[in-house]
């Protein structure tokens, strides 16, 4: 079956060219779009996409907040919010990973990144390894003044996984992971999810928002 996406931006140019561009692959099939926030609401409660493709600044409703009541809704299988941003610095990002979404594109990134980005978080992961990702995740959680209360649940974390946890959020893939640490892919896969299950996070972005948020990440 084709990976489904919906597409949400208040510019149609936006729209028509990136929905040209990803039904043009063989194993993607662009189902939908919308102007705006509460209408991409309705549309995906309706179609169900595997994907969204929302932008960050929209009329009627923000991107973050369509974002966080596609995310909430609980349907299964889930529906993953990939979001659009440009070059700008934004709130909206570190927020937008703390509601849930699989992480955020460049609008004007290279055609083969988004398509890639589209069938990566179709699979259920989190797109986080590109150097703008790390750029973005340090420049907002700076304005925090201080870490948040350290969650309990690090402590039962053994210090491999501690490791693995500090290096997804560094924005590392987990091949870099397995290239730092010296070991198996499918062995970092094994850590990455005993981290989430033990901290009861559904994804690496979550897992990311928590290591910035109870300092045991800083930016920089």
């Amino acid at each position: 079956m084709p990976i489904t996406v919906f597409i949400a931006d208040d510019q149609a140019m936006v729209r028509q060219g990136f929905g040209a561009l990803l039904s043009a692959q063989p194993d993607i099939s662009v189902i939908g779009d919308a102007p705006d926030g509460k209408i991409a609401v309705a549309e995906v409660a309706r179609l169900r996409p595997d994907v969204v493709l929302m932008d960050v600044r929209m009329p009627e409703m923000n991107g973050l907040d369509a974002a966080r009541q596609i995310l909430s809704a609980g349907w299964e299988p889930p529906v993953r919010v990939l979001m659009l941003t440009t070059f700008d610095i934004d709130d909206y990002v570190y927020e937008a990973l703390s509601v849930g979404a699989s992480g955020f594109m460049l609008k004007d990134a290279p055609a083969e990144e988004l398509i890639r980005a589209v069938r990566v978080v179709a699979e259920g992961q989190a797109l986080l390894a590109p150097t703008v990702t790390r750029r973005l995740i340090a420049d907002v959680t700076s304005r925090w003044a201080a870490p948040r209360a350290r969650p309990a649940a690090l402590d039962a974390l053994t210090p491999r996984e501690r490791e693995v946890l500090e290096l997804i959020a560094r924005g590392l893939s987990n091949v870099e992971i397995a290239e730092r640490l010296f070991v198996a892919e499918q062995t970092v896969k094994t850590h990455v999810g005993k981290v989430l299950s033990k901290l009861d996070l559904r994804d690496r972005a979550q897992a990311v928002v928590l290591a910035y948020e109870s300092g045991l990440v800083t930016p920089g």
